[in-house]
């Protein structure tokens, strides 16, 4: 065993899977994963330059001049191709397999959506039938509302939960860098909690590599962005992600796998009711969420960004406290944390304009 690996035994998973993890290792990996998505989304977009596949503006967007979308088809392919290859060899294969699978189907669904539009009932069923399949075929293996619900009732709430948690990510992906941000946040929330709480060193993996990933796409980004996401970016994402999340809830860290998403949460859930008590489609691209409203009344995208940025930080911190035990307390400085984040962005900042 090399000098400073510390080993993690896999716990409350029906999986047998063993690995010993080092800081070096982890190092190793995010390295890589951040690498080859920077230079994977680089070829992706020379290609979507000479397609002229490209996301043209209008009155519902938050840039100005066509740029190419589907930089999350480098994102997903270099995460799917390291859950793979971590989980190969594992007892855990076919779970993994699953999952993957499913996320490669909605990117492959998604993509489509981008190049030619998708009726939004056959979006939502496709994504419902990845969530099914993979409960189905590959179950968290345990309640994921701590044995409060019955087990068929407590499946089905984790699958609408899901179900909305992946639509919510891609109604999110509205300016510069926020996707990328947030999915940097959450995966790298998760690989910490898994650590803290000695979890599978697969937990671990595959949350920093949907860190490194976010992080090596935010280099061509960030604002001004040269390439989008596009929906076979955020799709997936947001399916990977919550499969992360409810496998936090499954092992007991029901506090933690809720406060670290808290402010994607808030900001679209209460955007999405307002608008539904208005009667209006809520399925329709629109200008309403509270980060979009920040820009539209005088901040930068570098600026939300930035705000979005160090109230995560906060969450991650929260987060981590309630894996050790801090459970309500952390929730309460969470829900004042994204309060406060929500009332800075519905705010007036036009004396902050270029």
């Amino acid at each position: 065993m090399l000098a400073g690996t510390v080993p993690y035994t896999l716990r409350n998973m029906d999986m047998t899977f063993s690995l010993s993890l080092s800081l070096t290792w982890a190092a190793i990996i995010g390295a890589a994963v951040f690498a080859a998505t920077f230079f994977a989304t680089g070829g992706v977009l020379r290609l979507l330059k000479s397609r002229n596949i490209l996301d043209h503006p209008n009155a519902r967007s938050s840039h100005v001049s066509p740029t190419p979308k589907g930089g999350g088809i480098a994102v997903v392919a270099v995460v799917c191709a390291t859950w793979l290859g971590a989980g190969w060899e594992s007892s855990a294969a076919h779970t993994i397999g699953v999952v993957v699978g499913a996320g490669l189907g909605l990117a492959a669904l998604s993509w489509w959506d981008d190049l030619r539009g998708l009726n939004p009932l056959i979006r939502l069923f496709g994504h419902a039938l990845a969530v099914a399949g993979v409960l189905i075929y590959a179950p968290l293996g345990g309640p994921v509302f701590g044995g409060l619900l019955p087990a068929g009732l407590d499946t089905l709430a984790a699958g609408l939960l899901w179900l909305w948690f992946i639509n919510l990510f891609n109604f999110m992906d509205g300016i510069d860098g926020i996707a990328g941000t947030e999915t940097a946040t959450i995966g790298g929330g998760v690989a910490l909690i898994a650590v803290v709480s000695q979890m599978s060193p697969l937990i671990t993996i595959f949350g920093l590599s949907l860190a490194a990933a976010a992080l090596g796409f935010l280099r061509w980004n960030r604002h001004p962005a040269k390439i989008f996401l596009g929906d076979v970016g955020s799709v997936p994402l947001g399916f990977l992600l919550g499969w992360l999340l409810l496998l936090l809830a499954r092992q007991g860290e029901w506090g933690a796998a809720l406060i670290l998403p808290l402010y994607y949460l808030a900001d679209a859930t209460i955007t999405i009711c307002r608008r539904a008590l208005r009667g209006e489609k809520v399925w329709q691209a629109h200008r309403e969420h509270f980060y979009q409203h920040a820009v539209q009344s005088g901040l930068s995208h570098k600026d939300v960004v930035r705000h979005v940025s160090f109230v995560n930080f906060l969450l991650v911190v929260l987060a981590v406290a309630a894996s050790r035990g801090f459970i309500w307390a952390s929730l309460i400085a969470a829900l004042v944390c994204v309060s406060w984040l929500l009332f800075f962005l519905s705010g007036d900042h036009t004396k902050h304009q270029d």
